[in-house]
């Protein structure tokens, strides 16, 4: 992995249980809101993830600078259609608004509601996909707090309501991290020359990361997983010593010159099986899934291309899971997979639903095989 998806919160927790010797939701819940040395940041695709805070400003620099960029301009321009005429100063003043109420609450950090409460401004109503079936109008707190999340000077920290939910407290970054926080992405773009070159240095990290976790593969993958433009990630791939190998099916794919060995001996691997949560990171480490797919998509993905809670054994995915009301773990296989590797998933569906017990998980992005199984 490189970093733990998390769009759906519960994600971060059963990812981390699947693949953790002695796992406890608790030992989570410590890393994120009490020794913090995981944080929860938007970057690749805008898409939320948890990463390891040693390697938060790989993560920003290459990343969230884009996210930020983008999300403010978006912002502002919905602003603009809301009647503002100076939507840049107004966004300035909420942001100084929301940084002082929360230096003055201290480490407790405010919820979106609570911030709302104090910087009344945020209650400015504004349309979002104006036109489109997707038409809303709704206050500007979420679209605010996320564009200062993006730019380094927000953290999300606990969430109001367990692990599954997404009501967060917002933080201010020094407090949340510490004295030894990285520099927000935002100080880092106004410091010119050498911001770029952080910014450079910080995009060859992150491919390397997933070339060592992820490759071979194509470089279409590369970039879906990114989301970056095709002349950022060549740029990083220029430093790196990368090696083009075939890869089955007659496809050209990448990996870094000194990883090339096979990873394991097929004819001499150990049996495994897995249940891995809706938006898993390794699932959603690859634009092209087919060769650990198979014919298994349409059961396992919404209609936007988002995966579902998902069985795996020896490396393929062979079938789904959901949780039925008070918490069985219901498993629905694709394939015959012969009974040694069902009584290992059957273990291991029991082994799950004894960790989380009956809290309800519920994915954001409901699949087909996951809402039979849960009925």
């Amino acid at each position: 992995m490189v970093v733990l998806h998390a769009t759906d919160p519960a994600t971060v927790h059963l990812s981390a249980l699947a693949r953790t010797e002695e796992p406890a939701l608790a030992a989570m819940d410590r890393a994120l809101h009490h020794d913090r040395s995981v944080v929860r940041v938007l970057a690749m695709r805008r898409t939320l993830f948890v990463a390891p805070a040693s390697y938060l400003a790989t993560v920003e620099l290459s990343s969230a600078v884009t996210v930020a960029a983008n999300e403010r301009r978006r912002l502002t321009g919905y602003l603009a259609d809301a009647g503002l005429d100076d939507p840049a100063a107004w966004l300035a003043t909420a942001a100084a608004e929301i940084e002082a109420a929360l230096a003055e609450v201290g480490d407790g950090g405010l919820s979106a509601r609570e911030i709302t409460a104090r910087v009344p401004r945020l209650a400015a109503r504004m349309t979002m996909g104006a036109g489109s079936r997707n038409e809303v109008t709704t206050g500007a707190t979420s679209r605010v707090l996320g564009v200062l999340a993006a730019e380094g000077r927000l953290v999300r920290g606990r969430t109001a309501g367990g692990w599954t939910t997404r009501r967060y407290q917002w933080h201010l970054r020094r407090q949340w991290l510490g004295s030894d926080a990285p520099p927000a992405p935002v100080d880092v773009v106004a410091a010119g020359p050498a911001g770029e070159g952080a910014i450079q240095a910080a995009s060859v990290d992150l491919v390397g990361r997933w070339l060592r976790a992820f490759g071979p593969a194509p470089f279409d993958d590369l970039k879906w997983w990114t989301g970056w433009t095709v002349r950022q990630l060549k740029a990083a791939l220029t430093g790196l010593d990368v090696a083009e190998v075939a890869l089955d099916g007659g496809t050209v794919g990448l990996a870094l010159a000194d990883d090339l060995e096979p990873v394991v001996d097929r004819d001499g691997a150990e049996p495994w099986v897995a249940l891995l949560p809706a938006l898993d990171p390794t699932p959603m480490g690859w634009k092209e899934r087919s060769w650990y797919l198979g014919p298994h998509r349409e059961p396992l993905f919404d209609r936007s291309g988002n995966i579902g809670p998902t069985v795996w054994a020896d490396g393929r995915i062979v079938g789904g899971w959901g949780q039925r009301p008070g918490g069985e773990i219901a498993v629905g296989l694709l394939e015959d997979v012969g009974a040694d590797r069902q009584a290992m998933i059957e273990a291991e569906a029991e082994r799950l639903a004894r960790l989380v017990g009956p809290t309800p998980i519920r994915p954001a992005f409901p699949t087909p095989l996951q809402r039979k199984l849960s009925s």
